[in-house]
């Protein structure tokens, strides 16, 4: 017993949809965001980084204003390509009580010889891994980046993104 040509074809359609849609998916599944919890946002203030000039950073000194908190890598395209975005916006809205803070998931003097090419308004902290688990901890499960938190000026979660920032992105929130 033959199938007719028109009848496979209408089979292997059917099963490549069948096939692309479970794959749209676990695709859409991956990239949700987690729930945050209160103890991570909470643990979140308590954090501290050295900065690419050796100071230290505490994340404790950014409460009480909006803040956009920026996971990037010198080594991860998107995020070297949001960065004159996130910077500009830095620029414009800091007299606003808007807060920019970029955490390099990366090693020090790779961040060190970037910023002297690419110099950015905002500050930087070095998170290293640990950078890495913080972003999970705020709900991006898989680390990737990049990976932007926006707080508003009472510390409450207002978005988060996995992926290259837009203007649009920007616009919402100021």
């Amino acid at each position: 017993m033959t199938m007719n040509t028109s009848r496979r074809y209408a089979l292997y359609a059917g099963v490549a949809a069948a096939a692309g849609l479970t794959g749209v998916g676990v695709a859409w599944h991956r990239h949700q965001l987690a729930e945050v919890s209160k103890e991570a946002l909470d643990g979140l203030w308590g954090a501290e980084f050295q900065t690419p000039t050796q100071d230290t950073l505490h994340l404790k000194a950014f409460q009480g204003k909006s803040l956009v908190l920026n996971f990037w890598a010198t080594w991860c395209p998107p995020c070297v390509e949001e960065m004159p975005l996130l910077d500009r916006f830095f620029r414009e809205n800091s007299a606003k009580e808007w807060q920019v803070l970029g955490l390099a998931i990366d090693q020090p003097s790779q961040v060190r010889k970037f910023l002297a090419q690419f110099p950015v308004s905002y500050p930087i902290g070095l998170a290293g891994l640990g950078g890495t688990e913080l972003s999970k901890s705020l709900g991006n499960p898989e680390g990737g980046l990049p990976f932007t938190v926006v707080l508003d000026a009472q510390g409450q979660l207002k978005q988060r993104k996995i992926g290259k920032l837009t203007e649009d992105d920007v616009k919402n929130w100021a």
